[in-house]
């Protein structure tokens, strides 16, 4: 564990020492080298559907067949209070990693918070069980490396379906396997433990979806394209401060845009109050894969 946060804490210093322009550079590099090798299917929505729906269908036969018989079991065992501190103990895990990213996008406030919210959880919240930080005032804003791409301006880039993993886009399967090292499994050494904390935390997360899926069989005509576009919608826009803004590739301009859903959801707009900044809505998901 003290390994893995001194290589975060190396990560962070690193991205400080190089500067904004060079990580929204490195970043410009990779969208276009990524966009010469897929060419101007890079800048569609969903270039590969056919593909995409029958991963989807696997993906949703796995679930329904493995998945939810097990989250279902699991949820009727396990009490409340208790998956509530597993969700807690993931997500302080999770904490330590958006630290990093939110210093590597070079929001160093949010990126300190959220870094004090990780120790305090970590110390007085029972090693993150309790959430003791979001009751002192230190709210959770998750982020990843796929975000801190986006942020500094790579195209969120062509939809993609991954089996087992499910929604993805160019970027965020780029940034994959760096947000898998960052995964809660990376606590552990031992092999064993990590497969049973994986399958812990992805059967805990599946069950905190159960009512939620059961809302969306009845109200989705095709999941396939309400998943995408909320996919899309959510992963379009980018987190600051004090508001969300989209970036612009290219001439760094940026726009303020609605507040981005909690991961999984739909994305949400909610209406300003008087007092606050006008704020725009997120672009559609066509315009946000063509990022």
């Amino acid at each position: 564990m003290a390994r893995w946060i001194r290589t975060l804490a190396l990560l962070a210093l690193v991205a400080g020492l190089t500067g904004c322009q060079t990580v929204k550079g490195v970043g410009s590099r990779v969208e276009r080298a990524v966009d010469k090798v897929m060419g101007s299917k890079g800048q569609r929505m969903d270039p590969w559907e056919n593909w995409n729906r029958k991963v989807f269908a696997f993906n949703e036969k796995l679930d329904e067949h493995v998945l939810k018989p097990v989250a279902t079991a699991y949820a009727e065992l396990v009490p409340s209070p208790v998956r509530t501190g597993i969700d807690n103990f993931f997500g302080n895990i999770g904490d330590a990693w958006s630290a990093v990213n939110l210093v590597l996008q070079g929001r160093f406030k949010s990126g300190v918070e959220q870094g004090m919210r990780f120790a305090v959880n970590s110390t007085l919240g029972l090693a993150g069980v309790l959430d003791i930080a979001t009751e002192a005032g230190l709210e959770k804003n998750s982020q990843d490396f796929g975000k801190t791409l986006g942020h500094w301006g790579m195209g969120t880039g062509a939809y993609i379906v991954w089996p087992v993993f499910g929604p993805s886009s160019v970027r965020d399967s780029l940034a994959l396997p760096l947000d898998w090292k960052a995964s809660p499994a990376v606590v552990f050494d031992d092999g064993s433990k990590k497969v049973f904390i994986t399958s812990l935390n992805v059967i805990n997360t599946r069950a905190n979806f159960l009512r939620a899926g059961q809302m969306l069989e009845g109200i989705a005509l095709d999941k396939y394209t309400f998943y995408r576009d909320a996919y899309l919608q959510r992963r379009g826009s980018f987190d600051d401060d004090d508001e969300v803004e989209v970036l612009v590739p290219g001439n760094g301009a940026s726009a303020p845009a609605g507040a981005a859903s909690a991961p999984g959801d739909a994305a949400s707009a909610p209406e300003a109050a008087a007092s606050e900044p006008t704020v725009k809505k997120p672009a559609d998901p066509a315009s946000a894969a063509s990022r």
